[in-house]
């Protein structure tokens, strides 16, 4: 078993994109058993409650964490999207019903041994990058179970593969970790990450467990806190954001809000 800080008490990663972009669109998520709780973040369901009108356009925004995911009409193929340093968009078709799991940084890299760099800002197929995974979810998730048995399904398979994981728990790693969590990403990565570990083996272990730098990681965990804080027009107006967010000027806080989120604050606001 792995002996980290649980990072679940640290980060909430947040997706809210889905929730603003139309009304015949639902998504949801449900939470794994709790043994599983410090590992993955979990388990989501966004499908059309009946045909829409013209294609959807998914947006997903940077939120550090690694996703399997795949369409519950054909779990054929499915698919894992690595740490992504800005956002990404799907065309998904006017009728859609998509399941995802959603693992909390470092924990696929953890649970299977891949290397997250190789994952990082695009996606894949997943029988390229856990193929024993990909054969279960083809097997077993046919039919459209329902949301309580897709859960009974996951939670048993992941309990599973976590009793064989292999894990490295290097205290390093997770104590430079829970620094830029603690610090919501507002840190000198330079000088604030002294953990009794070279720059060179961090980068190593961020690249390999995250899937990029710990400057990256951090500057996602930052853009991830405007989220969870928002932000009213008022402070949006009076530049007030940029700066407790650490952020030098209004400038190179519009512009890295539209690398990881797609639009502008106040737009994504509703400002």
């Amino acid at each position: 078993m792995l002996k980290t800080p649980n990072l679940r008490q640290l980060y909430t990663p947040i997706q809210p994109t889905v929730r603003q972009a139309s009304e015949n669109v639902t998504y949801y998520e449900f939470l794994p058993h709790d043994s599983l709780l410090p590992f993955i973040y979990c388990y989501w369901e966004l499908k059309t409650t009946q045909p829409l009108s013209e294609q959807f356009q998914y947006r997903v925004v940077a939120d550090g964490c690694v996703d399997i995911y795949f369409e519950l009409n054909n779990p054929v193929d499915s698919y894992v999207m690595g740490f992504c340093k800005k956002y990404t968009e799907f065309p998904l078709g006017n009728e859609f019903h998509y399941i995802g799991i959603r693992f909390l940084p470092t924990m696929f890299p953890q649970l299977f041994r891949v290397d997250a760099a190789e994952l990082s800002n695009r996606y894949l197929l997943l029988s390229a990058v856990v193929p024993q995974t990909a054969e279960f979810i083809a097997g077993h998730l046919t039919g459209l179970p329902a949301q309580i048995e897709i859960k009974r399904l996951f939670d048993k398979y992941f309990i599973s593969e976590l009793a064989k994981a292999r894990f490295d728990s290097d205290n390093r790693l997770y104590n430079a970790i829970s620094i830029i969590l603690q610090n919501f990403g507002v840190l000198n990565i330079e000088t604030d990450l002294n953990t009794g570990i070279s720059s060179r083996q961090l980068r190593r272990l961020f690249e390999f467990y995250i899937g990029d730098t710990a400057k990256t990681f951090a500057k996602v965990v930052r853009f991830q806190n405007i989220l969870r804080a928002k932000p009213s027009s008022q402070s949006l107006r009076q530049n007030k954001l940029f700066f407790d967010a650490g952020y030098y000027d209004q400038a190179h806080f519009i512009k890295e809000f539209r690398n990881f989120y797609g639009v502008s604050p106040g737009k994504a606001f509703g400002c």
